[in-house]
């Protein structure tokens, strides 16, 4: 039977929206750069890849025109090399590894390129709202068009979960995270990345460029203790969620190749992991953070897994409040759950964290002598994903 494996990963440092070394990098470069990286680091002909899948949240403006095809373009494949966007929000990336590798199963070709991409910076503050809601879901449904904020004010108010536990568990996921970064475990995704940023004088407002090299992620707080992280001004007023308990606007690309089992072995390829399987669920829009908890058991029971024999969890940490309630509800063990920190800390540019999440996960898991790893997240519009992957 064939299997189709994760045979390589590479990603961008994560950098701040609006603020950092990506504010004003196309997709298509930064992307591209990934691609071209992670295809190097399988030791293939870019000619042999079928298909560049790419993962993108708001794919318009300058992540628009499919941005996939574009990706492909700029890491210089052949013209005949195609790409494809997909867009399942914070989920699109776990999507894409997800599509191609049941493509590999399928038959259909053995080399595919999956990641994912998000320009906030250069996206978010400039699409096009024109007729974004419709008149009958207004009516009936309309939660479905809530920001993730709003919804994880819900979930803190549905379910209980105090500001003291977000506080905690948000000032923990940067604590690993500094630890993880200065221990040396994200080097082995991240690739180096030169591009030109924007610089505005606070005082004059003057706006001028100046080159960087991106070597990290730029939202690693060093030094975060939950008595900071307890004064940070709520996002809404009488709110419990906070900059300190909610993921960070982010900026970056991430993409891995997957490949055929036998091509892998033919080619004397050492993959990194074996997709196993991938799940995904509804759940009401209004709480849209707790979808993991519908998509796991779901998962679980097609691949005949339970929670115990997963030996590391990296649960997509949108907001504490629904990564607490997702590990409490499931009894995932906490000595399992995002060792390295999350998206808290190290950012969540939303198309490209399923990607990046599969990659840290597979290096991770190797290195806690995991043999399974599931990547989990919530998605806008009231969804859960999981993938599950097995250690190579």
């Amino acid at each position: 039977m064939k299997d189709a494996l994760v045979v390589s990963t590479a990603r961008t440092g994560l950098c701040k929206s609006w603020k950092g070394g990506l504010n004003m990098t196309h997709g298509a470069t930064m992307g591209g750069h990934v691609v071209k990286h992670a295809i190097q680091r399988a030791g293939i002909d870019p000619a042999e890849v079928e298909d560049v899948m790419m993962g993108c949240a708001t794919p318009e403006g300058a992540t628009g025109g499919n941005i996939a095809r574009q990706i492909a373009i700029r890491a210089e494949l052949p013209v005949s090399v195609g790409g494809m966007t997909v867009n399942r929000f914070c989920s699109s990336g776990l999507q894409t590894v997800a599509m191609a590798s049941q493509r590999v199963l399928s038959g259909e070709a053995d080399i595919f390129v999956a990641g994912g991409v998000e320009s906030i910076s250069c996206v978010q503050n400039e699409s096009n709202k024109f007729m974004a809601e419709e008149s009958w879901l207004n009516q009936n449904k309309p939660e479905v068009y809530w920001s993730m904020l709003q919804t994880a004010e819900m979930v803190s108010k549905r379910y209980g979960i105090t500001r003291e536990d977000q506080d905690e568990y948000g000032a923990r996921s940067q604590q690993r995270a500094e630890k993880a970064r200065d221990d040396g475990k994200f080097d082995d995704e991240i690739v180096l990345f030169s591009t030109e940023m924007r610089i505005v004088d606070k005082v004059t407002g003057h706006s001028s460029t100046r080159s960087v090299t991106i070597d990290k992620d730029e939202g690693i707080r060093p030094g975060t203790t939950y008595q900071g992280v307890s004064q940070i001004k709520p996002a809404l007023e009488g709110g419990v969620i906070a900059a300190g308990n909610a993921s960070q606007f982010s900026d970056g690309a991430s993409a891995q190749v997957i490949m055929s089992d036998k091509v892998a072995a033919a080619k004397n390829v050492t993959p990194l992991g074996i997709f196993r399987g991938f799940a995904v669920a509804g759940c009401e829009p209004d709480e849209m953070g707790i979808g993991p908890v519908f998509a796991i058991p779901k998962l679980l029971k097609q691949t005949g897994k339970k929670i115990e024999d997963i030996g590391l969890w990296e649960l997509n940490e949108a907001f504490a409040v629904q990564v607490i309630y997702c590990r409490d509800k499931l009894g995932i063990p906490d000595d399992r759950l995002n060792l390295n920190g999350g998206s808290i800390a190290v950012g969540h540019p939303y198309g490209t964290t399923g990607s990046r999440l599969v990659g840290h996960a597979l290096i991770e898991g190797k290195r806690q002598g995991s043999k399974f790893v599931v990547v989990t997240m919530c998605i806008g519009g009231g969804m859960g994903a999981a993938g599950l992957f097995e250690v190579v």
